[in-house]
């Protein structure tokens, strides 16, 4: 009903007040203004609408039908508004809102989870998506602006994509009774002719682990080849063979077997980097809510340990 008027805030709280009061008086004194104000204000009102809402008779008010009517009008307007600034106010407070996250395998499982159940904790009416796809795919979907955070193998720089990248030291995933589990570090030398469980065929970490048993005149003994880590561990667990993994790998594997680990995760060397990237939008400006879970995210990545993604990081809350 109030498309073609130039209605505002203040004349309908004001018209509900002398509504509620009964009087111009009473209602100047509830809304801290002066009487002439508060009759100005209702004057102007009734002229927008048309046609009076109150008949006078000796300094009175008097409600007509139509006041009534308009009241409940009046009441569903200003409760919406309300209702827009509590919710304006729970969004700027990081107390509501939706962050859509898309993540590779890796982190997927356990890691990201934990992180999003740390940050909904005290923020019940935040709502969260978890996608699992392959790097290729998250940079696209962040590059067309279909989500908010993107965890990801580095991708190359591109216009529609801002990227803050890390560079995580790989480690190798050993059977907590191997006798290579107690060493401060492996070499391509301790691995030699060993089985290994590793990636697919162009992955940067095959390539770099390959050329680091090269260096050392090392065999690479390549038993399983894997799309992602994680089942390289089970592997590991049967005491089937080793694997050198990222530390988001490993930190997952803990979260997972925190009670129980059957691995442990040596330093690799000579040190190996596997590159990951939180990717945002770069054309869509993030939420509060999502700029404070990607600065939570980048810290938990941060305080991953060179060695073993840090368990104290990720031990029961």
């Amino acid at each position: 009903m109030f498309s073609n008027m130039n209605l505002s805030f203040r004349q309908l709280r004001t018209f509900r007040e002398v509504m509620r009061t009964g009087s111009i008086s009473q209602a100047a004194r509830a809304l801290g203004r002066t009487q002439p104000s508060v009759s100005a204000m209702i004057a102007n009102l009734e002229s927008e609408l048309g046609f009076d809402l109150f008949v006078r008779e000796r300094k009175r008010l008097i409600p007509k039908p139509e006041a009534h009517y308009f009241l409940e009008e009046a009441n569903l307007v200003l409760d919406r508004l309300a209702q827009s600034a509590r919710t304006m106010q729970e969004i700027g407070n990081l107390e509501r809102g939706r962050i859509r996250i898309a993540c590779l395998p890796a982190a997927s499982g356990f890691l990201m989870p934990r992180l999003m159940s740390r940050f909904v904790k005290t923020r019940p009416n935040i709502r969260m998506s978890l996608m699992m796809r392959s790097s290729r795919i998250i940079e696209e979907l962040i590059a067309s602006q279909q989500y908010d955070i993107g965890l990801a193998e580095t991708p190359a720089p591109r216009g529609t994509i801002s990227m803050q990248t890390f560079e995580l030291n790989c480690v190798c995933a050993v059977h907590k009774e191997d006798p290579l589990a107690s060493r401060e570090w492996l070499s391509a030398g301790d691995l030699h002719e060993k089985p290994m469980a590793a990636l697919f065929a162009d992955h940067i970490t095959l390539q770099k682990t390959k050329a680091a048993f090269a260096d050392a005149k090392a065999h690479f003994n390549q038993h399983f080849e894997l799309q992602t880590f994680l089942p390289a561990l089970e592997l590991v667990e049967q005491r089937l063979c080793y694997s050198v993994c990222d530390a988001i790998t490993a930190a997952s594997y803990q979260i997972y077997r925190e009670r129980d680990p059957s691995l442990v995760f040596v330093p690799f060397r000579p040190t190996m980097t596997f590159p990951i990237s939180i990717l945002t939008p770069a054309h869509r400006p993030l939420s509060r809510a999502a700029e404070h879970f990607c600065e939570m995210l980048s810290e938990t990545i941060l305080t991953l340990d060179s060695a073993t993604g840090s368990p104290g990081q990720f031990g029961p809350d």
